[in-house]
C-alpha cells in the first residue's frame, strides 16, 4: 500500500480525490511515486480489492487496459462496477473473481467472458471467502490494496500477517480522509485485543525521501 507519512491512502474525503491522479501533480511527491508501482509489480499473482476502489481509479470508463498477469480478487456488493467496469476488470487481469452479496449485480448479465468468476455469498464472511478461494481455487496468497473499512476488516479479524508499505514524502490532514485503517473507532479497554503489534522486518530508505518499510503482524 501506498501512505502519506500522517497515514492517509487519499487527499480528500470524496471519490474523485484519488493518489494515482492526485500525487503526480504534487512537486517533491511526483518524482519518486515510480518507486511504489515498480514495487507493486512484485506483489502476489492475486491482488485484492474492492469495486469501489476499481470505480474510483475510473475501471467503469476505460476500454482498453495494459494487461498485466494478476489474477484480481474484486469485493463489490452496492455495486461500484457497472457492466463496462466488469469486463474492463476481466481484460485487465489473467481472471477475475467477482464476489458479491448482490443477486443484482451487472456482472450476472454478462456472458462469454471466461476468465470472470462470480462467487455470491448471502451473507460475506471474510475468513470463509479465503477459505473457499484455497480450497476451491487454489489461491494461497492474497495481495490486499483495498480501502480503510475494508482493511480495518481484515486487520481485526487476524486475517493479514505482512505488511508492505510505501510511505510519500507528504502530509495530508484531515480527520474525514481515508487512512490505511479505518472502520470503527474503539471505545473499551476490552477492545485493546484487537490492536495488533508489528514486527519490523525491513526498512529501505528509497530515492526522493519515500521509505519501503515490511512488518510482520503479531496475530
Amino acid at each position: 500500500m501506498l501512505i502519506s507519512l500522517d497515514g492517509k491512502i487519499s487527499i480528500g474525503d470524496t471519490d474523485k480525490m484519488d493518489f494515482d491522479k492526485d500525487l503526480p501533480k504534487i512537486k517533491g511527491v511526483r518524482e519518486g511515486l515510480y518507486q511504489y508501482y515498480d514495487l507493486e509489480k512484485k506483489t502476489d499473482f492475486y491482488s485484492l480489492n474492492t469495486g469501489r476502489v476499481m470505480a474510483k481509479i475510473g475501471a467503469n470508463e476505460r476500454k482498453d487496459p495494459i494487461v498485466c498477469p494478476a489474477n484480481f480478487i474484486i469485493i463489490d456488493n452496492k455495486p461500484h462496477l457497472t457492466k463496462n467496469g466488469v469486463k474492463y476488470m476481466a481484460k485487465w487481469g489473467k481472471k477475475l473473481y467477482l464476489i458479491t452479496t448482490n443477486k443484482k449485480h451487472p456482472a450476472f448479465s454478462l456472458n462469454n467472458i471466461p476468465n470472470v468468476e462470480i462467487i455470491y455469498y448471502s451473507k460475506l464472511i471474510l475468513r470463509k471467502m479465503f477459505e473457499d478461494l484455497k480450497k476451491k481455487y487454489g489461491v494461497n496468497r492474497v495481495t490486499i490494496q483495498s480501502g480503510g473499512t475494508m482493511n480495518a476488516s481484515f486487520l481485526r479479524e487476524g486475517l493479514i500477517d505482512r505488511l508492505s508499505i510505501v510511505i510519500a514524502p507528504v502530509l495530508i490532514g484531515g480527520k474525514n480522509t481515508s487512512t490505511l485503517i479505518d472502520g470503527k473507532s474503539f471505545h473499551s479497554i476490552k477492545e485493546l485485543t484487537q490492536v495488533k503489534a508489528l514486527k519490523l522486518i525491513k526498512c529501505n530508505v528509497l530515492k526522493n525521501s519515500y521509505i519501503h518499510v515490511i512488518y510482520s503482524i503479531l496475530n
